[in-house]
């Protein structure tokens, strides 16, 4: 009786330990799978062309008779963060400053990188990135007409209109760009930056200057400028790594 008892005591204790054992091997098994299948999810890079427009170029071409212009943004996704990026436009503008009136079109492109510094979630592809552009425009330039400015006369100052226009004008800069882009539908991504741009040479026309160089926008008598844009494109996957 006690023999049968000392038995059954012992193949209690081997079924225990079996049963630990085969617990064990199983708990490994399901971490080792959960760590695989965790890697390949954070291993799976897409790399990506992605197209789209400056929908602020089309509006205030819409909105304001003295411009006309657009803007075609496109980027490539070469590393995880990493983003070679450009944009190719056109700009006509009719500007006015102090006794000038004049008008200044061309097209222009810029071509750089973008670093992207958010940690995205899981399937997540929003954009925080900081950028570096180099940008050349070729333009023309039209002095439509001026008011000469004379001091101390009594008489009206008349208005010339010599509708003189400057051609084979051209520019190059950098700009230091800060934006954003999130993707609001599957694969289409809103966005906006802030660029700030430095002239390192430009040409001008004799007897006058550049007042508005597309691309470039704005010129400012210490060659620093600032621009916007407001983007929707559309990422076309096409591989994994």
């Amino acid at each position: 009786m006690k023999q049968n008892i000392s038995r059954f005591c012992i193949s209690l204790v081997f079924i225990a330990v079996s049963f630990s054992t085969i617990a064990q091997e199983d708990k490994k098994t399901i971490e080792t799978s959960i760590e695989e299948i965790d890697t390949i999810k954070k291993k799976t890079i897409y790399h990506t062309l992605r197209f789209g427009i400056d929908v602020s170029k089309p509006l205030i071409t819409i909105l304001n008779d003295n411009f006309s212009g657009a803007e075609i943004v496109a980027d490539f996704r070469l590393k995880k963060n990493i983003y070679l990026a450009t944009e190719i436009g056109y700009a006509d503008k009719t500007g006015e400053e102090d006794y000038i009136r004049y008008n200044s079109k061309g097209s222009y492109f810029k071509i750089g990188a973008n670093y992207n510094l958010y940690q995205n979630w899981l399937d997540m592809k929003s954009e925080v990135y900081l950028g570096l552009r180099y940008g050349f425009s070729s333009f023309s330039q039209t002095l439509i007409e001026y008011t000469p400015n004379y001091k101390g006369t009594y008489f009206e100052i008349p208005t010339v209109t010599p509708n003189t226009e400057f051609d084979g004008l051209s520019a190059h800069w950098g700009e230091f760009v800060l934006g954003l882009r999130v993707e609001v539908l599957n694969n289409i991504f809103l966005g906006a930056s802030m660029s700030m741009k430095k002239m390192f040479s430009k040409k001008e026309p004799d007897n006058f200057t550049n007042l508005y160089i597309p691309g470039y926008e704005r010129v400012f008598s210490n060659d620093l400028g600032i621009g916007f844009n407001y983007t929707i494109t559309y990422a076309i996957p096409l591989n994994k790594n």
